[in-house]
């Protein structure tokens, strides 16, 4: 058998969504085929400290195992990891993050260069474009979206102005940042009455997994979803409320991208909130969705415009709503990392394309691996 690929996972993160990442890696180390692939874990804390682990011969049985403390560990965390990263230690991880920074112990003795690094971090700090850019200027293959569509696909502004761009149908929606809400608190009420009405719903520009979103019915609670949002972000989204199912499809591939049929969520709360996805588990996922064969194939490749609007490559899923009313299609969001266990969404509508977990992971180091090589054709400023 040939050289194994080793593959660096980073998770945990400085995120509202830090637990989500932990379930997610746990799910993606259970299911990597050992005989094909070198695994190498690096948790990264609430805060910020990078920590790595050993090689894993074979994979762990629960998250506690993922969380590195170094020789002193709490909360149940494990005490096995090594501290290769703080908030002032970005110089040393960029020049020796190929060989020497990035490798756990017990798989220094090589020098072997990790081969792709596989960031499994939902929200700020892992899903926005700034790990992304970490591994750019380090040379290093990675997973997943690039800097432009990470970060694009993080801050639901920018992201709706690209698929305004695009052509993409969506339903209204203003935002603005905590200055401009502090400046004119009535003016941004009003002006959201007057050109969405009521309901509507409140997010954060720059975060996922519905932490911080709310649904307002007047100006009360609109006054309190905004001031909730920009608990986690300066920028704030209000987006006009319609009566739609909410359907999801999943995009896998680069410049020549593919869709999943699509699936369904049915919320057990009045919308898929952080509660009714994380929590209470009696949200029903329905894969396929029981829709028109026309449909379905219209969000398909409306989900393929709206990966290739972002530039994305590796893979997302894109959620649109279906009014109900007259079967109007509204692109809603992309998510560039999308919950990844065995039962999150994006994998199973995969499984029911008849492509399986493990076949995902491969296509995912191998589109990655093939992007990078890609950038190594371009000349980033010789001159000649």
């Amino acid at each position: 058998m040939g050289q194994k690929v080793r593959v660096g996972l980073v998770y945990g993160g400085r995120s509202g969504e830090h637990e989500v990442s932990l379930q997610t890696a746990l799910a993606v180390l259970k299911s990597f085929d050992y005989d094909k692939y070198e695994l190498i874990p690096f948790y990264i804390t609430k805060t910020g400290q990078w920590r790595s682990g050993p090689l894993l011969e074979a994979p762990p049985s629960a998250v506690a195992e993922l969380q590195f403390q170094g020789a002193t560990a709490d909360a149940g965390g494990s005490a096995e990891g090594k501290l290769v990263l703080t908030g002032a230690g970005l110089a040393p991880l960029l020049q020796g993050m190929s060989e020497q920074v990035l490798s756990a112990e017990g798989a220094a003795a090589d020098h072997r260069a990790i081969d792709v690094m596989f960031p499994l971090l939902h929200g700020t700090f892992g899903e926005d474009g700034t790990i992304q850019g970490l591994f750019e200027m380090a040379g290093l293959p990675y997973v997943g979206a690039g800097v432009l569509a990470s970060a694009v696909g993080m801050d639901k502004a920018a992201m709706k102005t690209m698929f305004a761009q695009a052509g993409l149908p969506q339903v209204g929606y203003r935002y603005f940042t905590r200055y401009q809400w502090n400046k004119d608190q009535e003016g941004e009420l009003a002006g959201i009455e007057e050109s969405l009405g009521y309901p509507c719903f409140v997010k954060p520009a720059n975060l996922g997994s519905s932490v911080g979103v709310s649904k307002a019915r007047d100006r009360a609670e609109l006054t309190a979803a905004i001031r909730e949002a920009l608990r986690y972000d300066r920028k704030v989204i209000v987006e006009e409320f319609v009566d739609a199912r909410e359907i999801e499809v999943s995009v896998l591939g680069n410049d020549d991208p593919r869709a999943s049929v699509p699936g369904e969520i049915v919320s057990s709360n009045e919308f898929y909130d952080y509660k009714a996805k994380y929590i209470d588990g009696k949200s029903i996922m329905e894969i396929p969705a029981e829709i028109p064969p026309e449909t379905a194939q219209t969000i398909r490749e409306m989900a393929v415009r709206a990966f290739l609007a972002i530039d994305g490559s590796g893979l997302c899923r894109a959620d649109f709503f279906l009014r109900r009313s007259d079967g109007a299609i509204f692109i809603n969001e992309v998510n560039t990392m999308p919950g990844f266990t065995p039962f999150s969404m994006y994998p199973l509508m995969w499984k029911e394309t008849g492509v399986s977990y493990a076949e995902l992971l491969d296509a995912l180091i191998r589109l990655a691996i093939e992007r990078h090589e890609e950038k190594q054709a371009i000349d980033y400023g010789s001159g000649n």
